[in-house]
């Protein structure tokens, strides 16, 4: 059941932190997963990946060589990080900073980024917005495991809206 996710972006969006969250949620459920990261020396505003494995069984090359599933959630991340995706595989958009598509098949767009600004009040939680989507366009864990991992890496005093946000991820993916 080997699912391998990269989820890219610039510097400062959150990609790591949300792969992380995933990552561990993932090993909550007793699965392997692993996570892998890279970042422009500009860190904030720099291009930004991060990828996640994810299986049932021991997981021995800790890099994504055929993503599964790809999030783009600037035009130069989608650029750039969808064209080893697997042709069966997933592009997950943010529509708004994204807005001249790759020729893929199977393409997802949502207003991640707007939807963390107008439902939230800060664009800070799209990386939570996405991960909420990403959890139901892949089904590989439990919204309410995903929901106790957030809970666990974000600042208590966020908590509430991060639990928002991915919720407003989860309902946004249904409606995609």
């Amino acid at each position: 059941m080997r699912k391998q996710l990269r989820l890219s972006g610039s510097g400062g969006q959150g990609v790591i932190t949300a792969a992380i969250i995933f990552a561990e949620a993932a090993v909550a459920e007793g699965k392997e997963a692993v996570q892998s990261q890279s970042y422009g020396p500009e860190a904030r505003g720099g291009a930004s990946k991060s990828e996640v494995i994810i299986d049932d069984k021991p997981i021995f090359h800790p890099h994504v060589i055929v993503p599964d599933l790809v999030l783009a959630m600037t035009q130069k991340a989608a650029d750039k990080y969808y064209k080893d995706l697997n042709p069966n595989g997933l592009l997950v958009l943010d529509e708004q900073l994204v807005p001249n598509v790759p020729d893929f098949p199977h393409v997802v767009r949502i207003p991640i980024t707007k939807l963390a600004i107008e439902e939230v009040g800060k664009p800070l939680f799209a990386n939570i917005v996405a991960l909420g989507a990403l959890v139901r366009l892949t089904g590989l864990v439990s919204f309410d495991t995903i929901k106790q991992a957030v809970a666990h890496r974000v600042p208590p005093h966020t908590v509430e809206q991060n639990m928002k946000a991915l919720q407003i991820g989860w309902d946004a993916a249904a409606k995609a």
